[in-house]
């Protein structure tokens, strides 16, 4: 864990700043201690990181929360797709810092205004927020869970995490057992209830964020014992080519 002072100096964020995301809700401490000082674990400082890269990549705070909370959001595409804007950025002021020289050498202006154009970074921004902050499941998400209290998501992710250790707990079944089949079904429903209308599609998608998010797999074999975030992802494909 480390201090919000310690965060502001490893990172270059002032603490004023973390206060802000804490606030608006876009980056919370991982804990509060008693003396009201926050704390941030490795997982806060994940988020932290994709924050200032979306930052670096001029989307408004407001955009980037919708982003991150979206139950759509993979980290590791999303770090893909912040690759490329930054190498279309990159190419886009090389252009500029020739341009520039190439006045400063002739000493006078060309009027040639194309190396202004922003429409391919514009565009492929424009794509990055309609997959992660426009889709049906978002809003869906969005509407279900605005008048939820801090422990109201608190219980759903305790129930959550319940379920997986269910699932781990047959994890000596054949994942197209009787038994897990009904455990991924509840587990489908439970989505659908609390979050957003989880279809066979989705559901697949989600089998696989389980096992390539890194953090959720932790999480999840956590709750199940070891090897039950692939497990799960197992039998998900199972229940998805019903």
């Amino acid at each position: 864990m480390k201090t919000v002072h310690e965060v502001s100096k490893m990172t270059g964020v002032s603490v004023r700043t973390l206060h802000h995301y804490d606030a608006i809700g876009l980056l919370k401490p991982a804990k509060v201690t008693d003396a009201g000082y926050r704390l941030y674990d490795d997982t806060s400082l994940s988020r932290l990181q994709h924050i200032l890269l979306f930052r670096e990549l001029q989307f408004p705070l407001k955009e980037i929360k919708e982003i991150l909370d979206s139950p759509c959001f993979d980290p590791s595409e999303a770090l893909s797709q912040q690759i490329e804007l930054l190498e279309l950025q990159y190419k886009h002021i090389g252009e500029l810092i020739s341009y520039a020289r190439e006045i400063q050498k002739k000493g006078s202006f060309e009027m040639d205004f194309n190396v202004f154009d922003t429409g391919e970074i514009e565009t492929y921004k424009a794509e990055a927020k309609e997959k992660w902050g426009n889709t049906t499941a978002y809003k869906e998400y969005a509407e279900k869970t605005k008048n939820k209290t801090d422990k109201d998501f608190a219980d759903n992710a305790d129930r959550l995490m319940e379920i997986f250790a269910e699932i781990g707990a047959l994890k000596e079944n054949a994942p197209a057992a009787k038994e897990v089949q009904e455990k991924i079904k509840a587990l489908q429903d439970f989505i659908t209830e609390h979050y957003y209308t989880c279809t066979d599609e989705i559901l697949s998608g989600l089998g696989e964020m389980y096992v390539g998010d890194e953090r959720m797999k932790k999480n999840i074999d956590k709750a199940g014992g070891e090897g039950t975030a692939e497990f799960v992802r197992e039998a998900i494909g199972v229940y998805c080519k019903k």
